[in-house]
């Protein structure tokens, strides 16, 4: 496979107007990277970019990775290694998951694109860094390119200086974007102009994730909002869910509850409580993840909860 094959793959998303009426003349749209493609969707496209060119380069045959029962990263790692001719591993959080497969819509999607699993428990799972068990891995399926969990490394932060456009970047004043292991975000504010203000909506609790992002840029012209994780990563609310019924049935927009659902509740609710300026132009990045739809329904079902009333890809 030529590094030009592969470049041709990953191209441009489109923007698109929020036709709500805001005060102060705020102009509000939605990079569509959900749009890039079906399974390697939103900032996983860009992340596995230069990944895959960097494995392919380097001569390896197989890729390895990590995540939970419902991640997006999984996915389109393995929808990647059947795109491009890896065979693929995903070493997953959970080993109470390994008899659930055919129940879980994200892993039975990943082995029907012949992802090969590795179920380790929570404990196991915390030290998924650690040297020896990288080693213990290696002895068990022979030499891997390895991905990180969620996928940020500095391969990752490069493919996602790619999202904004010259044109980004001089119309807009605001970036937004959810946060989850902070690459996208930071690859946003490398790419920034540094008259531009950029918001990450973080899905986890705490701001511990300023640090990590410090450590890949050098601007400071970014700040991490804590203020709508609803209770964590992966945690929902009947609020939040009708929100994005609402938002669907206003827009044909369908956004995923764990990141960017709550970065575009983030940013609405500031915008209606005044917090950006008069005339301020503003742009959410979809960054995918619609693959876990189903499995936050079927979750939610199983709670006699609301569920996502729009069709999950």
């Amino acid at each position: 496979m030529k590094a030009a094959i592969l470049a041709a793959f990953f191209m441009e998303s489109i923007n698109q107007k929020i036709d709500f009426a805001f005060s102060n003349n705020i102009e509000l749209y939605i990079k569509r990277e959900d749009l890039l493609h079906p399974i390697i969707s939103g900032n996983k496209y860009r992340k596995l970019k230069y990944n895959i060119m960097e494995a392919k380069k380097s001569g390896y045959y197989t890729l390895l990775t990590f995540g939970g029962a419902f991640s997006n990263h999984i996915l389109a790692v393995a929808g990647a290694g059947k795109e491009f001719g890896f065979s693929t591993i995903g070493v997953i959080r959970g080993d109470e998951l390994e008899n659930k497969i055919i129940d879980n819509p994200t892993l039975s999607k990943a082995k029907e694109f012949g992802m090969q699993f590795y179920f380790v428990d929570r404990t196991v799972y915390r030290d998924k860094e650690d040297p020896f068990f990288l080693q213990r891995l290696r002895e068990i399926f022979g030499d891997f390119y390895l991905i990180p969990e969620g996928g940020t490394n500095l391969f990752a932060i490069k493919g996602c200086e790619e999202i904004l456009t010259d044109y980004d970047k001089d119309f807009f004043t605001h970036i937004t974007t959810a946060v989850g292991t902070g690459g996208t975000f930071s690859g946003l504010i490398n790419s920034s102009r540094a008259s531009q203000n950029l918001i990450g909506f973080s899905s986890l609790k705490g701001s511990f994730l300023s640090e990590v992002i410090r450590n890949f840029v050098s601007k400071n012209n970014w700040k991490l909002d804590c203020e709508y994780h609803f209770g964590g990563y992966g945690k929902v609310s009947d609020e939040l869910i009708s929100f994005l019924n609402l938002f669907y049935k206003q827009t044909s927009i369908p956004l995923d509850p764990v990141y960017t659902g709550k970065m575009v509740f983030g940013v609405i609710d500031k915008i209606n409580k005044g917090y950006f300026p008069e005339n301020s132009k503003i742009l959410m990045i979809h960054t995918g993840g619609l693959q876990g739809i189903k499995g936050m329904n079927l979750a939610l079902e199983k709670k006699n909860k609301k569920i996502l009333d729009y069709y999950e890809i």
